[in-house]
């Protein structure tokens, strides 16, 4: 059952009018603090139609840097709002514990700038790291471009290695 399942919606993807915009559906989705990865259907499309090979890295990467952009843009509206809250209520500020995850994307956006979205492609660092760009400020499209050009690597990098490794799946 599942196999039948699994095999329908391998079909469904190699369809290239659905099986892109799924592809920017999944990698803008991806890119938000929401924990989905794009990579399967990504593959998916590529091993089904091998010719949308650059179509689908380009879409990919355009949906993905887009949820990266809105990851940046959340990160400075919650900023602002922080300070707006701030000013309205001034009250002692607490120390409060920050996550790992923060505190390292903190380091290497203070230390790198825009150039740390470079980064953004990694998986669990990668949505924060854009969200606190936009908290410290960083330029929007320096921040953008390099989104764009870390997640382009990944894409082509991942997809090759994944056609590489498994060149028999799906065959039959």
């Amino acid at each position: 059952m599942i196999e039948i399942w699994l095999q329908h919606l391998l079909e469904l993807l190699a369809l290239p009018q659905l099986g892109l915009s799924t592809v920017f559906v999944v990698s803008f989705i991806s890119a938000t603090l929401l924990p989905l990865g794009s990579e399967p259907v990504v593959f998916g499309l590529v091993k089904l139609n091998p010719t949308l090979f650059w179509p689908t890295i380009a879409v990919a990467t355009v949906g993905n840097t887009l949820g990266g952009a809105v990851s940046w843009w959340m990160g400075l509206g919650a900023h602002r709002a922080w300070q707006l809250a701030r000013q309205q209520a001034p009250v002692p500020e607490k120390r409060q514990p920050r996550s790992r995850h923060e505190r390292i994307a903190r380091v290497w956006l203070r230390r790198f700038g825009a150039k740390a979205c470079l980064l953004s492609w990694l998986p669990g660092v990668g949505d924060p790291l854009c969200a606190v760009a936009g908290w410290l400020q960083l330029p929007f499209w320096p921040c953008v471009g390099y989104m764009a050009v870390g997640k382009l690597l990944r894409y082509i990098v991942m997809t090759s290695s994944l056609l590489y490794l498994f060149p028999t799946l799906g065959a039959g």
